[in-house]
């Protein structure tokens, strides 16, 4: 399996335009792409004109993109009670597809596209695939379901704007996608990081790993840390990339990271990402955390400005070592309506990951957090794979090793845990989006 390599990955950088932009030239880009967005937002869609007006804003009033701050926030919540079409600023009859997330209750959040808004989707794929260093000549295996969830159709239209060849294998079947994975020759998948780990312990056991011609993987839809890449990465000896997006923006292909593995190169003549206090909505400073918020520069059919995430991450507007001047966002450290407050402590998923994989040795990087609550105190227990062999040890080194990961748990996570050692391959995979945490408090 040939990697990308920074001799190979240098020679690309010398065909960057948009991407290689000075401060200046992409702020004069964003700014005119702004002011068309406000304008078209604001005499198209009602809501937006009602939003403005109650703040007293016209489109005149937003001259660059330094005065964005003057706009109003978006929200899920808006999206759903503006479902199924009531944020469009064009025609419904020139909506030429729908995207769409259910998320875990309630309606559809639905996003509309025009052909031109398809046309930018691909565009930007197209850019995260080339900057994982594959070009015409590679084979993309999709393993993202495909359908109303934007992370199959994405990296085919992607896959296709670059003049690469896709597999449309979508989720599910894990031994035909081993099959078509060698017999098609892929170079690079394409599928959330917790099925990526799954398929890359699965092609081990069948001894698959030596035969396959993979050299990238593109992860994406769900926090993954460090650790879970370089696990991934050593199994299969490749090299993964973080790529982001999220249906209402446009889908994958909104960020993506390069080889240096140093934040996630946004596309930012498409897309202005702002990170904000959540609790004051004031601006945060480079490498500070905080919620990412994104307005459209370009959408047709549904533009959206500042729309929040919910996503925390933080921003750097420095120059990358890959040559690249668009501003990075890092790795997500989770989402606002991720996190849980146990006993007054703020824990998400990821804290857990972390953990877990750095103990390495018989404990598997696949847990479920099931909080609980328990005579009005909230409980957290911590399911986690070990290996097998474990179970046939004697009682006193069985709960040595549970006493280990609850010590490791309560240092990372600042509250004590249960901990739950379970047999390999007890907790559900999941071929889409991995669910991490049960939380039974809200359960009646």
């Amino acid at each position: 399996m040939a990697a990308v390599t920074l001799e190979n990955w240098v020679e690309r950088i010398r065909d960057l335009k948009i991407e290689c932009m000075s401060s200046d030239e992409m702020a004069a880009l964003q700014s005119r792409r702004l002011a068309d967005v406000v304008n078209r937002a604001y005499h198209n869609v009602d809501f937006y004109h009602k939003k403005m007006k109650a703040l007293g804003v016209e489109p005149g009033d937003i001259k660059g993109i330094e005065d964005i701050h003057k706009l109003p926030f978006t929200t899920k919540e808006d999206l759903r009670d503006n479902y199924p079409f009531g944020l469009l600023a064009i025609p419904k009859k020139d909506v030429v597809r729908v995207q769409g997330t259910s998320g875990t209750t309630g309606k559809l959040t639905l996003a509309s596209y025009s052909q031109k808004d398809v046309d930018v989707w691909g565009e930007c794929v197209a850019r995260c695939l080339a900057m994982a260093g594959l070009t015409e000549e590679d084979i993309l295996h999709v393993c993202y379901g495909y359908g109303l969830f934007t992370g199959g159709i994405g990296l085919d239209l992607g896959a296709r704007a670059l003049g690469a060849m896709a597999i449309p294998m979508s989720a599910g079947n894990t031994q035909r996608q081993m099959m078509c994975m060698e017999d098609f020759g892929a170079t690079a998948i394409a599928c959330t990081p917790s099925y990526a780990l799954h398929l890359a312990e699965s092609l081990q056991e069948a001894g698959l790993v030596s035969s396959l011609k993979i050299k990238a993987g593109i992860h994406g839809a769900e926090p993954w840390t460090e650790e879970m890449r370089r696990k991934i990465e050593s199994i299969l000896e490749i090299n993964c990339f973080d790529i982001y997006g999220l249906c209402e923006i446009t889908g994958p292909g909104v960020a993506q990271d390069c080889i240096h593995h140093a934040g996630l190169h946004v596309n930012a003549d498409y897309f202005y990402p702002e990170v904000l206090d959540p609790a004051t909505n004031q601006a945060c400073a480079d490498k500070e955390t905080g919620e990412l918020i994104f307005t459209t520069l370009s959408k047709e059919a549904m533009p959206l400005i500042r729309y929040r995430t919910k996503d925390l991450t933080s921003i750097d507007h420095s120059t990358c070592e890959c040559g690249r001047t668009t501003p990075r966002i890092s790795k997500f450290t989770g989402r606002t309506d991720d996190m849980k407050v146990i006993r007054g402590v703020n824990v998400f998923p990821t804290q857990v990951e972390t953990a877990l994989l750095g103990m390495g040795g018989a404990v598997a990087p696949h847990y479920l957090m099931i909080v609980d609550r328990e005579e009005n105190m909230d409980i957290l227990t911590v399911m986690v794979e070990v290996d097998e062999s474990v179970f046939s040890d004697e009682i006193r080194k069985l709960d040595a090793l549970k006493n280990k990961i609850g010590a490791v748990l309560k240092q990372a996570l600042g509250v004590s845990v249960r901990v739950k050692l379970v047999e390999p391959k007890t907790i559900q995979r999941s071929e889409g989006k991995a669910v991490r945490v049960i939380d039974k408090r809200n359960i009646e």
